[in-house]
């Protein structure tokens, strides 16, 4: 994603997404698999061309968790700087849950006391909580402050399916998908807190994911998937639990055929949907809003944030001390 500063936020002027599954199999062999790493090859080659093409002031460009936990992670990005001359970088699981919440923060609403933000991976999901009981940071530049609690599950949409399978999903399959994430949300730190939380103060869900913003689309009914429709939609706990319904009653060819869902996530929709559904009863909130941002959102953010900030030091240079 390519944007330029526009007055609080930004004015993205070129970007490219693609669904590669670089953590194919990496659950259950430890490396990158050949045929991954040439798809993300393919599609960073894009991205090479999109960067030459603009040439933009600043950028940073990540990696998350395939190749956090891949063995051959580093060498592939040792790969990727060598033959496209693009320099990644691995963050670590705290860094991309503060850039998802950055990302999203101005979707959270202004009344809320808090909220549980999720971002559900292809390899991980990674969870904050964020608590504003002791106030609200003024710039959406540093709502990670108010991150009471994080987790990083070791589960993700790719490693779910590989794990279950995700083309015949029955309901006793999906039920096993949602214990076993539930087990992981068990170690959440604060767990029993942010429950009691939920019960006494104005809190609500945030979820950036392909699975969220499908669900989204199903729920609205689109002929095609609309982005300005799906971001910042609100949905209530019962809207979920219906298009999750009929979700789990769609054969696999129809979700291939299905212009919210497509080939590309068919297979991965409902073990997406099972993170969810766990996170969804360990924590019950009555609404949850939808975002289609991010990571990308969040790293253009703090990359700003710091652009101002520099320009404000150099502007206003600290007064030297007189001896006079």
């Amino acid at each position: 994603m390519i944007a330029r500063p526009h007055e609080h936020g930004f004015r993205v002027l070129d970007g490219f997404t693609r669904i590669v599954r670089l953590g194919e199999g990496v659950s259950v062999t430890g490396r990158l698999g050949e045929a991954a790493m040439e798809r993300t090859m393919e599609a960073l080659r894009q991205c090479r061309n999109k960067l030459r093409e603009h040439q933009p002031a600043r950028m940073r460009l990540i990696a998350t968790e395939a190749c956090r936990a891949a063995e051959n992670g580093p060498a592939f990005l040792a790969r990727v700087k060598q033959e496209l001359g693009l320099e990644l970088e691995i963050v670590d699981r705290r860094t991309e849950a503060e850039l998802a919440v950055t990302g999203c923060a101005d979707l959270i609403e202004g009344a809320a006391q808090g909220a549980l933000m999720f971002d559900i991976g292809g390899g991980s999901s990674e969870l904050a909580w964020l608590d504003f009981r002791g106030g609200r940071p003024k710039s959406q530049g540093r709502m990670s402050a108010s991150i009471r609690s994080w987790q990083s599950l070791p589960v993700g949409v790719v490693s779910i399916a590989e794990k279950f399978g995700g083309i015949d999903v029955t309901p006793q399959s999906f039920e096993a998908m949602v214990s076993f994430v539930s087990e992981h949300l068990r170690q959440f730190r604060g767990r029993e807190k942010l429950r009691q939380m939920i019960g006494t103060h104005p809190v609500h869900l945030i979820g950036t994911s392909g699975t969220v913003t499908t669900l989204a689309g199903l729920h609205l009914g689109l002929e095609r998937y609309e982005r300005q429709k799906v971001d910042g939609l609100w949905m209530k706990r019962g809207e979920v639990d219906e298009t999750m319904r009929v979700l789990l009653g769609m054969p696999f060819e129809r979700r291939v055929g299905h212009p919210c869902i497509g080939r590309d996530r068919a297979d991965l929709v409902l073990p997406g949907c099972a993170i969810f559904e766990a996170i969804r009863r360990e924590w019950p909130t009555e609404r949850v809003r939808v975002a289609d941002r991010g990571l990308r959102e969040g790293i253009l953010i703090s990359l700003m944030d710091a652009d101002r900030a520099r320009t404000r030091s150099t502007r206003y240079p600290p007064r030297r001390q007189s001896n006079g």
